[in-house]
């Protein structure tokens, strides 16, 4: 096996100190205005969702938000894509991690379960089609898109394709228990040679990796994760999961005390805005100082959104006045505070008001029209 060591000796630390330093300044402030702010939680979740389209979109594929949000909902309008099932895995993936404690996404339990439902996830969508998919209730309309109509959102609310991905991921991770251990070339051999590289051993480039973090365990946090990230892209550590190492980075900040809570940094958001050149430069202390720029740009940029939030926020106070108690209005704020995006079905289900009352309630709240279509359209903050 050829030697893939990442060496923190060569790593010019006095040129990263204060692109860190900025960095863990504008990521603690935005975690204290996050953790005292009304809107918080909403924020976190619509961060969630960002988070995990720009994650797809630094691997270079393009998924909408919009999809995102509504497959997440059941309320898909299309058969889910690869592309798509990825993205709602870093969705999820998230909500994970920040659903346990701290310390446990980088304890080798942590990642050795987050590895495992990447790897499941992996299998699914490069080797064969979620089980079940074409029998997922798709709405079409065969003469266009019509005027403001979506009776069709009254069809069962059954995803026949979530459960067969259950049924799915269970089934391989019950196999996979079952299995005897092996050495890492003998589970490398039980892989489809179209899908895996087996020589890529995949166990040796982790603990590699983990050798690296333990080097850097005395460094500032911010530090342990952008050196984390850059050795996670230069080992290459999982074929099919390289979205994984940036959430692991995140929990560095979020172990550490610099992100607290359920604020998991958004990485990827800010990774987003520096051009790929950067990012991939060959020239190591390039790609860490384009590292720093994104986790401050990732504060920026959620600082910004707070700013936004809570401004609609009080907008949307000033529509409740004098509404009756018995008003659904209150319930629509919260839930459009809570995802960057709703479907007339979304709302419905929420309320608990057919398809038509919801759209009738969504006007009555001024809400902005995000897709330009006439049917299966979605709605959010300005």
């Amino acid at each position: 096996m050829i030697s893939m060591a990442y060496d923190l000796a060569k790593i010019s630390m006095t040129a990263l100190m204060e692109p860190a330093f900025r960095a863990a300044i504008a990521l603690t402030r935005l975690d204290e205005r996050i953790a005292r702010s009304p809107v918080g939680a909403g924020w976190i979740e619509r961060t969630h969702f960002a988070d995990a389209c720009a994650s797809l979109w630094i691997d270079g594929e393009l998924v909408q938000l919009e999809d995102v949000v509504l497959h997440d909902a059941t309320k898909d309008i299309r058969t889910p894509t690869h592309e798509l099932t990825i993205a709602h895995d870093v969705l999820r993936t998230r909500r994970r991690i920040t659903g346990q404690s701290a310390d446990w996404a980088l304890s080798p339990d942590g990642i050795r379960t987050l590895r495992t439902t990447a790897e499941i996830t992996a299998a699914q969508t490069d080797e064969t089609p979620v089980v079940g998919a074409t029998r997922r209730v798709v709405a079409t309309d065969p003469i266009g898109e019509g005027e403001d109509v979506e009776d069709i959102e009254d069809l069962p609310d059954i995803d026949y394709a979530a459960i067969d991905a259950v049924l799915a991921r269970s089934k391989a991770a019950i196999d996979d228990a079952m299995r005897p251990s092996q050495a890492a070339d003998s589970r490398s051999a039980e892989r489809n040679p179209l899908v895996y590289d087996l020589d890529w051993y995949e166990d040796a480039r982790l603990e590699e990796w983990r050798g690296v973090l333990r080097q850097a365990e005395n460094l500032p946090a911010v530090l342990q994760a952008i050196i984390a990230l850059d050795a996670w892209n230069e080992l290459s550590v999982l074929q099919h999961a390289p979205w994984l190492g940036r959430l692991l980075a995140a929990s560095i900040l979020r172990q550490s005390g610099i992100t607290t809570g359920a604020h998991l940094a958004a990485v990827n958001v800010g990774l987003k805005t520096i051009p790929v050149d950067r990012r991939r430069h060959r020239c190591r202390e390039t790609r860490l100082l384009a590292i720093a720029r994104g986790l401050t740009a990732a504060a920026e940029i959620g600082m910004k959104e707070h700013d936004r939030l809570v401004l609609a926020r009080k907008m949307f106070e000033r529509k409740l006045e004098g509404r009756r108690t018995s008003s659904r209005l209150p319930e629509l704020v919260e839930l459009v505070m809570a995802k960057p995006l709703v479907s007339a079905g979304m709302v419905a289900k929420t309320l608990d008001v057919t398809p038509q009352a919801a759209r009738r309630i969504v006007m009555e709240l001024e809400l902005r029209e995000m897709t330009g279509r006439g049917r299966f359209r979605a709605w959010g903050v300005v």
